[in-house]
């Protein structure tokens, strides 16, 4: 069993910066691809970033791609998403989870074995 435990969300203003953490619980968390999901009111939960197990590859939502950037520190069994340039759009609860089953990089809910209970962001413009 994986427990994941989110951080860091908060009210920000337009253009700023919020960077989000998530805790693991267990001794393999190196051993998991991990990813950051969000959902916003009314809608889907969609994928935004994930990361290899060594945080040597990564993959982005287009809508994120060049304003986030997911990474890793496996001594601290720790995925961070560092979200600048926030835009209202961006407002959503955000949630990691933990793919175990491969080594891709899927953006697929249905892939993904554990998720956290999520931390939201407001971005107020």
């Amino acid at each position: 069993q994986v427990q994941l435990v989110e951080s860091g969300g908060g009210l920000v203003q337009a253009g700023g910066s919020l960077r989000l953490s998530c805790a693991a619980s267990g001794r393999t968390f190196s051993s998991y691809v991990m990813g950051w999901f969000r959902q916003a009111p009314g809608k889907e939960r969609e994928f935004v970033s994930a990361i290899t197990r060594s945080g040597g590859s990564t993959n982005y939502a287009d809508s994120v791609k060049g304003r986030f950037t997911i990474s890793r520190d496996n001594a601290k069994n720790t995925v961070y998403l560092q979200m600048n340039s926030l835009k209202p759009e961006d407002t959503a609860a955000y949630y990691c989870a933990a793919h175990i089953r491969s080594r891709t990089l899927p953006s697929l809910i249905s892939l993904y074995d554990y998720w956290g209970q999520g931390t939201q962001v407001t971005v107020s413009s």
